[in-house]
């Protein structure tokens, strides 16, 4: 199997895990729905494995490859794909998210095991799981912001879980909001970016995108500084910081999901995914104060 081919099972283990523990509660026993819960996150793990060892066996440069099933949304000249886009970046991060994840379920699969919400946490966290998943390895831009919003209310629902506490609660819808404002600056970018390129594609924005903008041009800083608006919103860094803390209010679990190493990376993604753009753009990204021909020369 290819490594697009195992990338597609390592977001759809997930889904169907939340699927089957949340439709099944009344009839699947509690540990048995924490078991399906990990088990599928600790399938997509393997499966991550799977994908990178696919990369692996091909030549450097051909390490990216681009999937879809269908035109998700097509109008007007808009030609939107449910696609993924597996290269060593997606490759890394879905390793790191499958992978620390399995390990916050399994801890999860004792730790709740006297919660009158087993069903409900594990369904949940699977679902988290998927949205981080569907970030990392959206193809265009459209899927990046499903994702991202899922992820937002994925973290609200969890940070919320214990509902009968007024401080829970308060707790999840900051975080929901101040995510929700970073979504905006993603979306706005996005629209930017289909305006000058016409194309909400991966690959098409990164080829054309050095020689639709010069180096430095508003637009282009414009652009950056709005996909920074959504990293710095979802990663917790000023002046959106404000609802980490909060977030303490859940179990301890969803601590170390959302804190430890998936939600507060999707901003680091983010970055690292459009650093092409950010390239075009040293004001947003103080490029220029940090490496300058004269300089690396001077090296």
């Amino acid at each position: 199997m290819s490594a697009t081919g195992w990338a597609w099972l390592v977001l759809l283990l997930p889904l169907l895990g939340s699927l089957v523990v949340a439709l099944g509660f009344r009839a699947i026993p509690a540990r048995v729905a924490g078991a399906i819960g990990t088990l599928s996150i600790g399938l997509a793990f393997a499966c991550a494995v799977a994908a990178l060892i696919g990369l692996l066996g091909e030549d450097a440069d051909a390490r990216h490859h681009a999937s879809s099933l269908w035109t998700y949304a097509g109008a007007a000249g808009l030609d939107i794909k449910l696609g993924i886009y597996v290269d060593q970046l997606s490759a890394f991060m879905m390793l790191v998210v499958t992978g620390v994840s399995a390990l916050i379920h399994l801890y999860s699969f004792g730790y709740m095991k006297s919660d009158e919400g087993y069903h409900r946490f594990f369904a949940y966290l699977n679902f988290f799981v998927f949205s981080m998943l569907l970030l990392v390895l959206a193809g265009n831009f459209v899927l990046l912001i499903v994702g991202w919003a899922f992820v937002g209310f994925a973290s609200y629902a969890l940070i919320s879980f214990w509902y009968r506490r007024t401080t829970a609660t308060r707790a999840g819808m900051k975080a929901f909001v101040i995510n929700v404002v970073g979504d905006i600056g993603l979306v706005l970018a996005a629209l930017l970016l289909f305006r000058e390129l016409g194309t909400f594609d991966y690959g098409a924005v990164f080829a054309a995108a050095p020689h639709a903008f010069d180096r430095g041009s508003w637009t282009i800083t414009a652009i950056c500084l709005l996909l920074l608006v959504g990293a710095f919103a979802k990663s917790a860094q000023l002046p959106f910081h404000t609802w980490l803390p909060d977030a303490m209010e859940g179990p301890t679990p969803v601590s170390s999901l959302i804190h430890a190493a998936t939600m507060v990376t999707a901003g680091v993604y983010l970055i690292a995914r459009t650093h092409v753009l950010f390239y075009l753009a040293p004001t947003s990204s103080g490029w220029r104060r940090c490496w300058s021909p004269a300089r690396s020369r001077s090296r």
